[in-house]
């Protein structure tokens, strides 16, 4: 393999748990709620989806159906997806809503799996070219830089970017155009089988990872390292 292509949440990096993720906007915001009700409200916004990276939404509202199809093609469909589906759960200040979302999009809601750094360094090490290719509404290269894993990476493909989102092939042929490798020589890296699988359809090799809690899969990436050679 000339390279490997990875999925970004869910395959190198883990979101913040939605208790986390909603705790955090409330000290931001200098809220304080009773920790029953923070909890009953992180519960429903985990089952309505409202966190990018974690859970599909058990129910998606009609109204938000199309809306949701797409949501992966531009950074104005990403956001009015995930600020709708959260919009669903009560919660006691309305500006709580678009606070919630900027959250997502830091570093400090993200957390790298504990062997990411290990492979991504062995395939410097092998001359393997490395590509991140992500449906996202945002750029992540902030994330990857503040983490420590962006030298180890040659190129990043982002759905909002390009309006093409995955399982579509034409998103892992414009990552395997900025990498100059022919599909073949390729292996795509996932936790989605639909929409990391679609990588198969271009000729790709395509391997998928479970998408677990970090502490839960400490070393879910290194097989990679001998599926390249």
């Amino acid at each position: 393999m000339a390279a490997v292509l990875f999925d970004f949440s869910g395959t190198l990096f883990r979101i913040e748990s939605t208790e986390s993720w909603l705790r955090a906007v409330l000290a931001e915001r200098g809220l304080t709620l009773p920790d029953p009700e923070v909890a009953v409200s992180a519960a429903a916004l985990e089952a309505a989806g409202a966190l990018p990276g974690g859970a599909s939404p058990e129910r998606l509202p009609e109204e938000l159906a199309d809306v949701w199809a797409v949501r992966d093609r531009s950074a104005e469909l990403h956001r009015a997806a995930y600020t709708g589906v959260a919009r669903q759960v009560p919660l006691p200040d309305p500006a709580l809503y678009d606070a919630l979302y900027e959250r997502h999009m830091t570093p400090a809601a993200w957390t790298p799996y504990d062997d990411a750094v290990e492979v991504l360094g062995a395939l410097r090490e092998r001359g393997v070219s490395v590509g991140v290719v992500s449906n996202i509404g945002w750029d992540l290269r902030r994330v990857f830089r503040e983490h420590g894993l962006d030298p180890y990476v040659d190129a990043y493909v982002l759905s909002y970017e390009h309006g093409i989102q995955k399982p579509d092939p034409r998103l892992f042929k414009v990552a395997c155009d900025a990498l100059a490798v022919a599909p073949h020589e390729v292996l795509m890296v996932g936790d989605d089988r639909r929409a990391d699988g679609g990588a198969a359809a271009l000729g790709c090799a395509v391997h998928f990872v479970d998408h677990l809690p970090v502490a839960r899969r400490p070393d879910g990436l290194r097989p990679v390292l001998g599926l390249i050679d």
